[in-house]
């Protein structure tokens, strides 16, 4: 159904929409009220002169961005918004909007995924397809493209999925900052989806050099 013919509804009526289908798909109850999951806050930085035998402070969450030319601008936007969300970004590129080929930028963000250089990992291109299957060619990485709160949150519950893919020309920014909000947040269900996450690294390992 196109987003279109819902122009006349506020933003906080489409998250409660979004909610109870989400809900319905994991088979709770969630009130329509329900807030969005927020993700845990960033830890303070130490005081000044703390001393050298003080407990030390956790680093920041790493999350890995990359785009191509089409999906530059938004990934811009995102930078903002994963910062302010108390993530430190790492940039990986592109840095412009000058033509440049998406698998180069996929690979690079799930490589910084991979050898845990990066806690999670977010790619923007035109569709986001593409990024998608590049990302999944790389070891440890659980690549999943969203296009709605409930695929975001589906893929971190249901997939324990690291890296997001997401296309810039299908959706838009306010749609994206929402989709990258509940992505960062959403823990991962465990239970009987653990048992199929292991099936999918088992599958994996199975075509290892």
């Amino acid at each position: 159904m196109s987003t279109s013919k819902n122009t006349n509804l506020t933003d906080d009526e489409i998250q409660s929409i979004v909610r109870r289908v989400v809900a319905q798909m994991l088979g709770q109850s969630a009130p329509a009220s329900a807030p969005a999951p927020k993700p845990e806050p960033a830890p303070a930085a130490p005081p000044v002169g703390a001393s050298a035998g003080a407990t030390a402070v956790a680093p920041k969450k790493v999350v890995a961005l990359g785009a191509d030319h089409g999906g530059f601008e938004l990934k811009e936007l995102l930078k903002q918004e994963v910062a302010a969300l108390g993530y430190e970004v790492l940039d990986v590129g592109t840095h412009s909007k000058d033509a440049v080929d998406y698998p180069d930028l996929a690979h690079d963000v799930a490589k910084a995924v991979s050898s845990g250089a990066a806690w999670r990992g977010i790619i923007v291109d035109g569709a986001g397809i593409g990024s998608c299957i590049v990302a999944n060619k790389v070891p440890g990485v659980r690549a999943g493209l969203a296009y709605d709160y409930a695929s975001a949150v589906n893929s971190r519950e249901h997939n324990d999925t690291n890296v997001l893919t997401l296309g810039a020309g299908l959706i838009g920014v306010a749609l994206a900052k929402q989709i990258v909000t509940v992505w960062l947040a959403t823990p991962f269900g465990g239970g009987r989806h653990q048992r199929r996450v292991d099936k999918i690294i088992a599958v994996e390992k199975l075509y290892l050099k």
